[in-house]
């Protein structure tokens, strides 16, 4: 089956395009969902609202090219995110302007593998996290980020500095950094 014909079949309340969906993307949402979340059955929960609200909008999706329901699905399940960590007040960011913090050293993130570096992630508090995922892994800029959080440009920028001098603290205390 492909993406394009499950995603019509969806839009025709079909369940086993329902399904072929769920079970092509829950791995990758649920471990999206766990990079802000943190705890897997509050990621569980997550990533389930997010795909029935996936399947409850679909009609209004316009399928472009293959991986477009991705992107979508993973636009959901962030929004998801956000609204459960403004829900149980675990993300709060305080209006910090900060000067620029000296930039981290990326290139360590190289000699890591993917696990490590989730690992390394989930340590980082709540605030830290969520703006490390929505600069870094999801690619939002700065502007966009205050807005979907209700902050200032500065305080993300200010998060995100915080973020990876704390990535940086723990990388030396795993010893993988100097």
């Amino acid at each position: 089956m492909t993406e394009q014909y499950a995603i019509q079949g969806c839009k025709n309340y079909d369940k086993i395009c329902q399904q072929f969906l769920f079970n092509a993307y829950s791995d990758k949402m649920l471990m999206l969902c766990m990079r802000y979340v943190n705890h897997l059955q509050d990621a569980e929960e997550v990533m389930l609202s997010g795909f029935y609200s996936f399947f409850k909008n679909i009609s209004g999706f316009q399928y472009r090219e293959e991986g477009s329901a991705a992107a979508w699905l993973r636009k959901i399940m962030v929004n998801e995110c956000l609204m459960f960590l403004r829900k149980k007040r675990n993300l709060i960011l305080l209006d910090e302007n900060y000067p620029d913090v000296k930039s981290t050293d990326t290139d360590i993130f190289s000699q890591l593998n993917a696990n490590e570096i989730f690992k390394l992630i989930l340590k980082l508090p709540t605030g830290y996290r969520t703006v490390f995922n929505l600069f870094v892994i999801e690619g939002m800029p700065h502007k966009e980020i205050a807005l979907q959080l209700g902050i200032t440009e500065g305080t993300s920028k200010s998060q995100l500095n915080k973020a990876k001098m704390e990535l940086q603290k723990l990388l030396k205390k795993s010893g993988c950094y100097e």
